[in-house]
């Protein structure tokens, strides 16, 4: 595993926690920033995986 992997990884969870955390607070802003901050997760883990050999 890279190093875009495990940030890719790490940024998905803090999204998902975000996300969560919005849908219980009924925060939309939170939510939205955790919808955000997964995709960009998902950027990353995707960039790493095509730098594997």
């Amino acid at each position: 595993m890279n190093k875009d992997q495990v940030k890719g990884t790490l940024e998905k969870a803090k999204g998902s926690l975000k996300e969560a955390a919005g849908k219980v607070t009924g925060d939309e802003s939170l939510q939205a920033e955790g919808k955000a901050d997964k995709a960009a997760g998902s950027v990353q883990k995707k960039v790493g995986d095509a730098r594997m050999p």
